[in-house]
């Protein structure tokens, strides 16, 4: 399985990239769904096994709510203004620090993650993740010694 394309995040005024997708809402005016002869693949990801989604969405985190931002691929945003993403509700997961770690299936590990908690577009909790002074089979439930790796 190709490891998928991350989403796009503004966060602190700084754009980066999170491997959780947020879901689109089923309906919603200001978001279309494109058919196949209108889908703009300037993006060379858009079409490819690495974003089997179909799309990479902006979101964005301001004033204590989450947004979403901008669509490219069989999506689009049907004016410019962000949409309230008032239909998610979870957790978001902001990388921060250096990557610590990063496997074929596409878990990244990072030593320090801002969790961020969202119910119905609004930020209602949020969390620091510091990782810098453990030993990484202690914070993940999954082995990464060298010697489970040995028998690959």
């Amino acid at each position: 399985m190709t490891v998928q394309i991350g989403e796009k995040l503004i966060f602190d005024g700084t754009e980066t990239s999170i491997s959780f997708c947020p879901p689109l809402p089923d309906r919603h005016s200001g978001i279309i769904q494109l058919e196949v002869k209108d889908i703009e693949f300037d993006n060379p990801v858009i079409g490819s096994t690495a974003c089997g989604r179909g799309y990479i969405g902006t979101w964005a985190i301001e004033n204590g709510y989450f947004y979403l931002v901008d669509l490219v691929g069989q999506y689009k945003m049907t004016d410019k203004h962000p949409l309230l993403a008032d239909w998610f509700s979870g957790e978001i997961q902001v990388p921060q620090g250096e990557l610590i770690y990063c496997d074929r299936a596409g878990l990244r590990v990072y030593d320090l993650e801002i969790h961020i908690k969202i119910e119905k577009g609004k930020v209602i909790d949020s969390k620091i993740i510091d990782r810098r002074d453990r030993k990484l089979n202690q914070v993940c439930s999954v082995d990464f010694s060298p010697q489970h790796f040995a028998g690959s």
